[in-house]
């Protein structure tokens, strides 16, 4: 009798992200089911993530097309994974780290190795009739948090369930969006890349008292709170930061936070110095422990990294991103080592997203501290709300 969990054949194929740009869709088929899998892409990346193959062609997608990437999956990753048996998630990522070979997966791409591994994972659900989280669960043990909250670069409703958390953020979202026009122009609130508000402030400032008014206005002072992902690494040049049109230090910039965390309502403050700062991470943490220090760009959902930020007890949260590590196994072991160090999770979607849910079931399943997937106002974000509501009911 066939082994209906055997791997029969896998593809790829391009597709374009959020943001217009090429991407990667992976699937894998068994016997009787289908999973895929469409690999989101960062604009926002730490020098330490692993690497996604492009085609860097010019006169195609701006060097940006995954061609290469397809033929990764459809030679060497099908005849790897051909009939592995899709319940062995471990097996299946060791088979593809070692398949690529080097530290970053530099040479089949991170977005292959990543399609092809948690394309496993829904086959697998699929045939063990499971739904996704279900089956997540079962993958490893990671102790929950005390409650969830959903997060997207400046608000997080706390709430204790699904729907109260959407309603509570689109009252806050629109109350914003007026204050945003009144402000500025009625033109000004424009959608960046997550589908959240984008508006020429002058200040650092200036969103976080547009945010705090909205937030007491609308009533839910203490049902949601501010959180900032400052993405420092972004403004660092030569040993300093450029803040508000100003070279300043680290201290300076330190103080600029205690200030903020006085001022504000803060929930957590990620990536606040650069990348390979940990001791003013840990500066800052141990100042302000009531207030999540989130490492992504210091972490980037790696081992060796996370084990340098325990040492340095630099960070109290860390941002999941499955694609900055490359396999599904690689990222729930960097869940479970936060979680086993109380470091708290949030997992995270892209700049450049697809309407994927994976992510959505990958933190329920692990009952983490954050889900951050923008504003909900665009289907690629709007898939991962979706999917968290519907798992709720």
């Amino acid at each position: 009798m066939a082994n209906k969990f055997k791997i029969k054949d896998i593809n790829a194929k391009e597709i374009l992200d959020s943001r217009g740009n090429p991407t990667l869709e992976v699937t894998v088929c068994t016997e009787n089911a289908t999973g895929s899998f469409s690999v989101p892409s960062g604009a926002s990346t730490g020098s330490h993530e692993a690497l996604e193959k492009r085609d860097g062609d010019q006169n195609r997608f701006r060097g940006l097309g995954v061609k290469q990437a397809v033929e990764a999956v459809e030679n060497e990753i099908r005849k790897a994974l051909k009939n592995k048996d899709v319940r062995n998630q471990k097996e299946i990522d060791n088979v593809l780290i070692e398949l690529d070979g080097t530290p970053n997966k530099s040479r089949l791409g991170a977005n292959s190795i990543l399609g092809a591994s948690i394309a496993c994972t829904k086959v697998a659900a699929k045939e063990k009739n499971l739904e996704l989280y279900e089956y997540l669960k079962g993958l490893e043990t990671i102790k929950p948090s005390s409650y969830i909250a959903f997060q997207e670069y400046m608000i997080v409703p706390l709430a204790n369930d699904v729907e109260t958390a959407l309603i509570n953020a689109d009252q806050v979202r629109n109350l914003l969006r007026k204050k945003i026009t009144a402000k500025y122009s009625p033109f000004s609130a424009n959608y960046g890349d997550e589908g959240g508000f984008v508006v020429e402030a002058k200040k650092v400032r200036e969103p976080l008292e547009l945010l705090a008014e909205s937030i007491e206005e609308s009533g839910l002072k203490n049902k949601v709170k501010i959180a900032i992902d400052v993405a420092a690494s972004s403004f660092y040049e030569n040993g300093k930061y450029n803040v508000d049109k100003k070279l300043i230090t680290a201290g300076k910039l330190l103080d600029i936070y205690k200030n903020l965390i006085k001022d504000f309502d803060f929930i957590s403050i990620e990536d606040p110095f650069f990348e390979e700062d940990f001791n003013n991470f840990s500066k800052l943490l141990s100042n302000f422990g009531e207030v999540k220090v989130i490492g992504d760009d210091l972490t980037v959902t790696n081992p060796d990294r996370l084990k340098m930020a325990i040492r340095n007890q630099s960070i109290n949260g860390i941002i999941i991103k499955p694609n900055q590590i490359g396999t599904l196994t690689e990222t729930l072991e960097v869940m479970k080592m936060a979680k086993e160090n109380g470091i708290e999770c949030i997992v995270s979607h892209r700049s450049g997203e697809t309407t994927d849910d994976f992510i959505a079931d990958l933190a329920y399943a692990f009952g983490v501290f954050g889900l951050k997937a923008g504003a909900p106002n665009r289907g690629e974000r709007l898939a991962k709300y979706n999917r968290l509501w519907e798992i709720s009911k």
